[in-house]
C-alpha cells in the first residue's frame, strides 16, 4: 500500500476502459466515516468490509462473510484502498477484470475507532471499533496475522465482540440475502442487463454524470417488478392487526415438572401487545389500551424492522442499578420522559409470542411453534427488542437461578397448548416473592418532616366487593412521595370506599378507589393483612376493578408417562432398543418435533415386528389409532376424498408408536390449508460411489444458490445417508408453482453441473452423482419430519443442523433415539433458534 497515493495499486489493477467501477479519486463524505460491505461473486464468493479512512476506503476481503458469534474468526484479506465513489456500486465487473463479478451492497452505516483508539492502528496490525450498519453492529477487531515465509498477501482476521450486538452462528449471512440498496438478490443483479456503464474516457463532470446514471438505474431496479423486500412488504401490508385479548397465567405454587412446559423468565415490567405493519406500529396494554406514544424508542425499533402485519405479545422493562428487570425504574422512566434515560434503565421489550403474522392467525398452534416462529420473524431483531429465551423441561433450576438473582420469578407454558385470551393453567407463573395488585383506598398523615404520608390503605376486590387488605409504609422515594401525593389530592373522598375497623380507620384521609398499587410483601397474616409490605409502583395499565387476590393453585400434574403395551418388544434388533424407549423418545422430543409434524397430514412407517420384519407406508385410518390421532377428508386426484392422519400433540405421537410407527413423513402443507404449500425440502440422495463429503459439499452450494435468489434455507440429517435442505416459504402459491419452481431449480442445477447432480429418478443416470430429490414437493408427497425416528439399524433420528456445523458430521445419523436429552439441550442455542421458519414467499425463476 503507498504511503502517497493510497489509491495508486487500485488504479493499476483496474482498466477502466472496460470496467463499471469507478476510477480512483481520494475525497472526503459529510461524515467521515463511512462504513459499507459489498458482497462480491468473484473468483470465490466474499464480502468486501470497506472503512472510510484518510480520504479513502481501506478495505478487507472476508470471506464466508461478518458473523456476529464471539466464537467465529473468519479470515479477511487486506486488499488495495478504494475510493469513495465506490461506496454505492452495485452491478457487475467485467469477466476478466481484476475482481470480474457480481457485487452487491450488502450493508452501509458508519465505523469508530473505540475510545482511545486511531484508524492508523491498522499499521500497527490491529482495529477495535464500532459500526453502525443496516446488519452489522456493535464491537468488531480486525488482527493482523503473523506473515508466513513467502507470503505477499495481508491475512487479518475479522472477529465479533461479545457485546448486545452477539449471536450465535451465521445468522447475517444466512438470511441478509439482498441488496440495502436497491433490494434485489445476486441473481437478479447479475440479470440486470441494463445496469452496464462504460466508464471509458470519463473525467471530471463526464464521470459524475454517469455516476448520477448509475445511482438513478438502480432507485429505478429498486421499484420495479423485483422491488426490494421492504417495498415488496409494504405493498402487500395493509393495517396492523387488531387488539385481542391476552392470555394470562395461573399463580401456582411449585413448578411444574416434565417435557411438556417451556419455561421463560417473569419479567418485572408493563405486559405489551405490538402490533406491526412496515413502518406503522401500535402499542397496547394490557387491557388495550393505546400507550404507542409512551414508548416512542421501542415504537422507532419496531418500524426500523419493516415488518410484516404481526401481532406480538411480550413484556416492556427497565433496567434498575442491578441490572435486572426493574418495575420502579420503568415508572422512573415514564414518569420522566425518554429523553434523559440512561444505560442502565434504557426500555426494552422482550417478545415471548406472536399471535398472529402476515395475515395468518397463529393462536391456534402449539405454545413452542407460535415461539419459533417468533424467533425466525425477530431473527434481525437488534436490542432493544429481544426474543425471551427459554428451556425445555429443567424449569427448578431456572426458578432457582432467577430467586438467586433477585427477579421475579418463571412463567412455564403448556407446549402444545393453543393461545386463549383470558386466564388458563396451560400458562402457570411461579413467583419468588409474593407481589401482588392492590387498590389504594386512603392514606395516613406522617409525622416525620418532608414526608406527604405514613402508610397507604389497601383493598381488593372479593366477590365483587373491596375488602380491606393492610398498610404499606415502606418502599417510597421522596419523588414517588410527591407525586402520589399530587395524585391524592384530586381523588380525596368523605367515605371509605372498603370497611376498615375503627383502629385501623383513625387519621386516615379516604381516597375514591382509582389508583392500583404493586406491592411486595411476605405474607397475608390470619386476617387477611399483607404483612412486611413494600411499594413498587403505580400501574396504569390495570383499572381497580379488576383487582383481586391471587392464590397460589397446586402445580399441574407432570405429563403422564408414555403409554405403551409391550414396552419391552425390541424394535432395533442390532442395538436392543425397544418398542417402550421408542416412546419415551417421542414424549421427551415432542416440543421439538411438534413445531414441524403437528398439524400436517402425515404418513406413517409402521413395522409393528421390529424394523427388520415386514414394514409398511399408512397414510389412512379407520379409527384404530384412538383419540389421539384426527382426520382430515383429502380430495384425491380421482375426485373421490379420503380421511388423512394428522397429530397435534405428544399423546398423538406415542399413539401412533403404540401401533408400531417408527417414522413420521409429513406433507408440505398444514392440515387446515392442505392446498397451501409452506414447506419445500431438496433431498440429496448420493450414489453408492460418493462420500459423506460429496454431499455436505453439495447441500452448501444448494443453500448458496438459494441465497442468490433470495432463499434462506435451512440443513437436516436425514438420518440415512443425504441431507435435506428445506426452505420454509409463505402461502399464497399453488402446488403446480411450487411443484414447477422446484423442479426447474434442480435441473437447473443438473445442467450446470451434470458430472455431480442429476434431477431424475433414473438409477442409469445416477451413477457416481447426487440425486435432486425434488419430488418432494408435489401435492400429496412427504418428507421426513425433523426429530423423526428411522426404521434403520441403530435407531437413527432426523436432526436439524446450523450450516456451520455441517462440516463437522462425518455421516448423516450422528444421532439416535438414545440422545433425546442431548437433542433438547443442543436445540436451546441460538444457532437454532427460528430453525425452520421464514416469511418468505416462493420466487418466480
Amino acid at each position: 500500500m503507498s504511503a502517497r497515493d493510497p489509491l495508486s495499486e487500485y488504479n493499476r489493477k483496474r482498466d477502466f476502459k472496460k470496467t463499471r467501477e469507478p476510477a480512483g479519486k481520494r475525497a472526503t463524505s459529510d461524515t467521515g466515516n463511512r462504513f459499507i460491505v459489498q458482497k462480491h461473486d468473484a473468483t470465490r464468493l466474499h464480502w468486501d468490509l470497506r472503512l472510510e479512512a484518510d480520504g479513502v476506503l481501506k478495505s478487507w476481503a472476508v470471506t464466508k462473510g461478518p458473523s456476529p458469534d464471539p466464537e467465529i474468526k473468519r479470515l479477511a484479506v487486506r486488499t488495495e484502498d478504494h475510493p469513495l465513489s465506490y461506496a454505492e456500486f452495485e452491478g457487475t465487473i467485467p469477466k476478466g477484470e481484476y475482481g470480474g463479478g457480481t457485487v452487491m451492497l450488502w450493508d452501509k452505516g458508519t465505523w469508530a475507532p473505540v475510545e482511545g483508539k486511531s484508524w492508523k492502528d491498522i499499521d500497527k496490525g490491529h482495529l477495535h471499533f464500532t459500526v453502525q450498519g443496516e446488519r452489522m453492529n456493535g464491537e468488531w477487531i480486525l488482527i493482523r496475522l503473523k506473515p508466513r515465509p513467502g507470503e505477499k498477501r495481508e491475512n487479518w482476521l475479522l472477529r465479533k465482540i461479545d457485546d448486545e450486538y452477539a449471536a450465535e452462528g451465521d445468522p447475517l449471512v444466512e438470511h441478509a440475502l439482498t441488496s440495502v440498496l436497491t433490494g434485489r438478490t445476486m441473481a437478479e443483479i447479475e440479470a440486470d442487463a441494463d445496469g452496464a456503464h462504460s466508464l471509458k474516457g470519463k473525467k471530471g463532470k463526464a464521470f459524475a454524470a454517469e455516476m448520477a446514471k448509475a445511482a438513478e438505474h438502480n432507485a429505478g431496479a429498486a421499484k420495479g417488478a423485483r422491488a426490494p423486500a421492504k417495498s415488496r412488504r409494504k405493498a402487500a401490508q395493509g393495517k396492523p392487526p387488531a387488539f385481542r385479548p391476552l392470555q394470562l397465567a395461573t399463580l401456582v405454587d411449585s413448578v411444574p415438572a416434565g417435557n411438556r412446559w417451556m419455561h421463560e423468565i417473569k419479567f418485572d415490567g408493563y405486559r405489551a401487545l405490538i402490533a406491526v405493519a412496515g413502518e406503522q406500529v401500535r402499542v397496547w396494554t394490557r387491557n388495550g389500551k393505546d400507550w404507542t406514544e409512551k414508548f416512542a424508542p421501542l415504537v422507532e425499533a419496531f418500524a426500523a424492522l419493516d415488518l410484516p402485519p404481526c401481532l406480538i405479545d411480550g413484556e416492556i422493562v427497565a433496567h434498575g442499578p442491578d441490572g435486572n428487570p426493574s418495575f420502579s425504574a420503568l415508572q422512573a422512566v415514564l414518569k420522566r420522559g425518554h429523553g434523559s434515560q440512561g444505560v442502565k434503565d434504557k426500555l426494552s421489550f422482550h417478545a415471548f409470542d406472536l399471535l398472529e403474522a402476515g395475515g395468518e392467525d397463529l393462536a391456534k398452534l402449539g405454545n413452542i411453534e407460535r415461539k419459533e416462529r417468533l424467533e425466525a420473524l425477530l431473527k434481525a431483531a437488534q436490542p432493544p427488542i429481544h426474543v425471551a429465551d427459554h428451556v425445555i423441561g429443567a424449569g427448578e433450576k431456572l426458578y432457582a437461578a432467577m430467586c438467586n438473582a433477585g427477579q421475579e420469578g418463571i412463567i412455564a407454558k403448556a407446549i402444545d397448548a393453543p393461545y386463549r385470551g383470558t386466564r388458563t393453567k396451560s400458562w402457570v407463573k411461579v413467583k419468588c416473592t409474593r407481589r401482588q395488585e392492590f387498590v389504594i383506598i386512603g392514606w395516613k398523615k406522617s409525622s416525620a418532616r418532608g414526608r406527604p404520608f405514613s402508610s397507604l390503605l389497601l383493598a381488593q376486590n372479593e366477590g365483587g366487593t373491596l375488602t380491606y387488605k393492610g398498610n404499606v409504609g415502606t418502599g417510597f422515594t421522596l419523588d414517588s412521595m410527591a407525586d402520589l401525593a399530587a395524585r391524592f389530592a384530586k381523588l380525596e373522598s368523605k367515605t371509605p370506599a372498603a370497611e376498615v375497623e375503627r383502629a385501623a380507620a383513625r387519621g386516615v384521609t379516604w381516597l375514591k378507589p382509582k389508583l392500583v398499587a404493586e406491592v411486595a410483601f411476605a405474607e397475608f397474616t390470619a386476617d387477611g393483612n399483607v404483612r412486611h409490605g413494600s411499594f413498587l409502583g403505580l400501574r396504569g395499565d390495570k383499572p381497580a376493578a379488576a383487582v383481586t387476590p391471587e392464590k397460589p393453585q397446586p402445580a399441574p400434574d407432570a405429563e403422564p408417562p408414555a403409554e405403551v403395551s409391550n414396552r419391552d418388544r425390541v424394535i432395533f434388533p442390532e442395538s436392543g432398543q425397544t418398542k417402550g424407549e421408542l416412546a419415551d423418545y417421542y414424549a421427551a422430543i415432542a416440543p421439538l418435533m411438534l413445531p414441524f409434524a403437528a398439524r400436517r397430514p402425515i404418513s406413517l412407517v409402521r413395522c409393528p415386528q421390529g424394523r427388520a420384519k415386514k414394514c409398511f407406508f399408512q397414510k389412512h385410518d379407520s379409527g384404530s389409532f384412538g383419540p389421539h390421532v384426527h382426520h382430515v377428508p383429502i380430495t384425491e386426484k380421482d375426485g373421490g376424498a379420503e380421511d388423512y392422519l394428522y397429530v397435534e400433540d405428544a399423546p398423538g405421537l406415542v399413539a401412533c408408536v403404540q401401533m408400531g410407527t417408527i417414522e413420521f413423513h409429513g406433507w408440505g402443507a398444514r392440515s387446515d390449508a392442505v392446498e397451501q404449500p409452506d414447506r419445500m425440502v431438496f433431498d440429496l440422495d448420493p450414489d453408492e460411489g460418493l462420500d459423506f463429503d460429496d454431499v455436505k459439499s453439495a447441500a452448501k452450494d444448494i443453500h448458496d444458490r438459494l441465497s442468490d435468489i433470495g432463499l434462506a434455507s435451512y440443513a437436516m440429517l436425514s438420518g440415512g445417508k443425504g441431507v435435506h435442505v428445506v426452505v420454509p416459504l409463505s402461502t399464497g402459491h399453488s402446488w403446480e408453482a411450487h411443484k414447477d419452481f422446484s423442479k426447474r431449480f434442480a435441473e437447473a442445477l443438473s445442467m450446470a453441473e451434470p458430472e455431480r447432480f442429476v434431477a431424475t429418478m433414473s438409477k442409469a443416470k445416477r451413477k457416481g452423482k447426487i440425486f435432486i430429490d425434488w419430488l418432494r414437493n408435489q401435492r400429496g408427497a412427504t418428507a421426513v419430519m425433523p426429530y423423526s425416528a428411522r426404521a434403520r439399524e441403530g435407531a437413527p433420528v432426523a436432526v436439524p443442523i446450523a450450516w456451520d456445523e455441517l462440516k463437522g458430521f462425518a455421516h448423516a445419523h450422528p444421532y439416535s433415539i438414545s440422545d433425546g436429552k442431548a437433542l433438547l439441550k443442543r436445540a436451546e442455542g441460538k444457532a437454532l433458534a427460528g430453525w425452520g421458519f421464514a416469511e418468505q414467499p416462493l420466487p418466480a425463476i
